[in-house]
């Protein structure tokens, strides 16, 4: 989850840095300053400044933390993953906040703030349109109501206020000479945390995976081409299908036909401008299990990656809960969440995908007033809107700004453009409570179906939850809070604000969510495909999906392979074949055939037909193929705005029209163009601009390894702290994707388990446990992630089963 803006600028490869290099900087950093960055002379305080960075954490150490039942002992293994020995689940969350405060406390504190709107009283104005946008969708609002919700002695309350009082317990044992660099840098102190605070990071989750616009892409499409082949641009379903819940006789075709740009809409066009929808970017997460019936050991594998913005330090922290109530589970949190959301035990182990489901929809409302609103028309009279004051203050305390938010009974109003409308907001994540206790119930599940039982209430954000056990039941879910629709269903457009006839009508029964268990063919997977075929489902659940290429890969792997083993699975996490470049490129090659006197046409078909279509370091294919599909998109989308880029879906489809208006290039005049007109002549540019950035193919220069990097930023984006350019294989819709362009996002967290007599597992992420960028432990597994290589992570059963790299012992305090 990335907490600021990515920065775009390239820098050489990064090497890993020592704590003497950390030094050496901040030192150069003390003398002539960082941009807006504070000066640095306090950082060279040889007690209290950047000297005391380069201190290792004692080997064994000791805290307290008020309201513990008992001691607890925590074990550190030779990765710095803190197994948790504690006697209830309560002392276990306490410990919990501590230990994760103790290596990530920047992080958890900035995390919180990006849920909240509140990064200006850390950062300054720089952040204030960031603050702006979360609060400006109702996030405060929603935290502050979430948490005054929760009972006063309710579990979920409970598990709250412990693992806050774990955080502060060590924000309170805090000393100067022990307060992490980022907070020297802007002369800050952390945070108190609150099981508020806690909300405001789910919240920050919510709004990576559940955020969308496609109502808004399909109004600005509308605005230029008109609604019908706006409608068809943005489909209510994938044209290819191979979906979640297995579906008789393999993938298939839909057909989709796309009508000719039509005159446009203008009212779609003037609401759509203000909201600068964004293009799609077809990346995502995998899992995928396997029955015993098909594994070469006879016991269930279940592999899970989900695919996150990636930052320094993760976005993920390992650890291990034992209680002797029955709760012992490994696996990764997310810093600010009192639980293990991703893991196994010793009986099951489970992994999920983002279901990329429609949960935000928007109202075009009637307002009294088109500036300053005070009512809004509602079934034939006017409705006073909720006003809310929001102040954004600076570090000090000083006041940046002040807005008035406005509230219908569905969300957040806003204005759009300059013509005086008002649309409203209604999505899932500002209504759902806290349901953080699922995690811990379904921890002490045996077997698989016990544990999607105790799944069952979990909201949002939803997730296909895939889970296998050790007698080999093996299951997945669509799970979460999916919104009923009134007429057609259909949420993938602006709503009529003015009669509660087209709010919300309720939620999908749980026996409704796209759903299997032990399949007769022996595997499940997801990677963020439609989840159910059309012919299953009665029910709108999205649109626009992204294309099943990865889980196009996924099965085809899995319907070949009737002896999988752990390291097959490993190995499948990072393939680099491309079922996407396999169904285009054919298409390319007889495009280019079309005029065999063009030399440099020739010369990049010869180049294409040549590559094995698969996304590895050494290929010199990859960089052609991206560079013609990006001038195909350049010319075919010509007539739609800038910003506005349909999936995949709806260029596979106009692949076999090839006679299709949409074909035609505006920029020229004279000729109308086809097909294979505009597929030769992308091909064409696009071997043309590899030359002119990379020089002749011969020499080299258009290896993977050269051209496509990916950026690990630290969270407050200073490059001396990240790790820049790393070479990394892959690519769009590969089984680890990532952009062409560069950027931060892939698999953020590897995992693989074997479900035998004792459960076994393997993982690793992109980053190390510490938040300390002189620390060894802050980039130790950015290599081994790299090589796509997993590490046997360590399950104790009890403290005595590990030989210690570190130890923590808490104790309870009386404050």
């Amino acid at each position: 989850m990335l907490i600021v803006p990515r920065a775009r600028h390239r820098t050489p490869i990064a090497r890993p840095l020592t704590a003497g290099l950390v030094l050496a900087a901040l030192l150069w950093l003390g003398a002539w300053g960082a941009g807006p960055l504070p000066p640095l002379g306090p950082l060279l305080d040889p007690w209290r400044g950047a000297w005391a960075l380069a201190a290792s954490a004692p080997r064994s150490a000791r805290g307290a933390i008020p309201g513990l039942g008992a001691a607890v002992q925590v074990v550190y293994d030779d990765r710095a993953v803190p197994h948790i020995f504690a006697e209830t689940q309560l002392d276990a969350l306490r410990a919990l906040g501590y230990v994760v405060a103790r290596d990530r406390l920047f992080q958890l504190d900035l995390q919180a703030r990006a849920g909240g709107g509140t990064l200006t009283e850390l950062l300054g104005p720089r952040a204030l349109e960031l603050d702006r946008e979360v609060r400006g969708l109702g996030m405060a609002r929603a935290a502050e109501r979430l948490s005054g919700a929760l009972p006063d002695t309710g579990a979920e309350r409970a598990a709250l206020v412990a693992y806050a009082a774990g955080v502060n317990a060590y924000i309170d044992s805090l000393t100067d000479r022990a307060l992490p660099l980022e907070y020297r840098l802007l002369g800050r102190r952390p945070a108190r945390w609150t099981p508020e605070r806690t909300i405001q990071v789910l919240l920050r989750m919510d709004y990576v995976l559940t955020r969308n616009s496609t109502e808004l892409e399909r109004l600005a499409a509308a605005g230029a081409v008109g609604d019908a082949a706006a409608a068809a641009l943005f489909p209510a379903h994938a044209p290819i299908q191979e979906p979640i819940q297995p579906a008789p006789g393999g993938p298939r075709r839909i057909p989709l036909l796309i009508p000719p740009p039509g005159p446009p809409d203008t009212l779609s066009g003037a609401v759509a401008r203000a909201f600068q929808p964004a293009p799609p970017q077809e990346l995502g997460s995998n899992n995928w299990a396997v029955a015993p019936s098909r594994t070469r050991a006879g016991a269930a594998l279940l592999a899970g990656d989900p695919h996150l913005d990636l930052t320094l330090p993760s976005i993920w922290y390992e650890a291990h809960l034992a209680v002797p109530d029955g709760l012992d589970v490994y696996g990764v949190t997310t810093p600010g969440l009192p639980a293990i959301l991703i893991g196994f035990t010793r009986d099951v182990a489970w992994s999920f995908t983002n279901v990329e489901a429609d949960l935000m929809d928007r109202w075009l409302e009637t307002v009294d007033d088109t500036l300053r609103p005070r009512q809004y028309r509602l079934d034939g009279r006017w409705v006073p809107l909720e006003l809310r004051r929001e102040i954004y203050l600076g570090p000090h305390g000083d006041t940046l700004a002040i807005d008035t938010l406005r509230f219908t009974h569905r969300g957040p109003m806003q204005r759009v453009g300059g013509g005086g409308r008002w649309i409203s907001l209604r999505w899932t994540a500002l209504e759902d409570g806290v349901q953080i206790g699922t995690f811990p119930r379904a921890a002490r599940a045996h077997t698989a179906r016990e544990w999607l039982a105790a799944m069952a209430s979990y909201r949002t954000p939803p997730q296909n939850m895939l889970v296998a056990d050790r007698s080999g039941t093996i299951a997945i879910r669509s799970t979460g809070r999916f919104p009923i629709r009134r007429g057609d269903g259909r949420g993938d457009r602006v709503l009529d604000g003015s009669t509660r006839a087209t709010d919300w009508q309720g939620d999908w029964p749980l026996g409704e969510e796209p759903q299997a268990a032990a399949p007769a063919q022996g595997f499940l997977a997801s990677a963020n495909q439609e989840p159910q075929d059309p012919r299953d489902g009665r029910r709108y659940l999205g649109s626009d999906w992204p294309m099943p290429w990865r889980a196009l890969r996924i099965n085809q792997l899995l319907r070949d392979d009737s002896a999988v083993t752990p390291e097959t699975m490993r190995r499948w996490q990072t393939d680099p074949a491309s079922p996407r470049a396999d169904l285009i490129v054919p298409y390319l090659l007889a495009a280019g055939a079309t005029r065999p006197a063009d030399t440099a046409l020739q010369h990049a078909r010869t180049l294409l037909g040549a590559w094995d279509r698969r996304y590895t370091l050494e290929n010199e294919g990859a960089v052609l193929f991206e560079n013609a599909l990006r001038g195909v998109a350049e010319r075919l989308w010509d007539e739609l705005p800038s910003n506005v880029r349909p999936g995949s879906g709806a260029l596979v489809a106009l692949l076999d029209d090839p006679a299709s208006p949409w074909w035609d290039d505006r920029r020229t005049s004279g000729r109308r163009e086809q097909r294979d007109d505009i597929l030769a002549e992308a091909l064409k540019e696009g071997y043309n601009e590899a030359v002119r950035g990379y020089g002749q193919p011969e020499l080299g220069g258009w290896r993977w390894a050269l051209v496509h990097r990916l950026d690990l930023w630290h969270l407050l984006h200073i490059a001396g702290l990240s790790r820049l350019e790393i070479p990394v294989a892959g690519g769009p819709s590969t089984l680890s994707p990532s952009s062409v362009t560069g950027g931060g996002e892939g698999a953020s967290w590897r995992m693989v388990v074997e479900l035998g007599p004792e459960v076994r597992g393997w993982g690793t992420y992109p980053g190390g446990q510490s938040g300390n960028p002189a620390s060894p432990r802050y980039d130790d597994r950015v290599g081994q992630w790299t090589r796509g290589e997993l590490a046997p992570l360590s399950f104790p059963h009890r403290p005595a089963d590990l030989v210690p790299a570190a130890d923590l012992l808490l104790r309870p305090s009386s404050r």
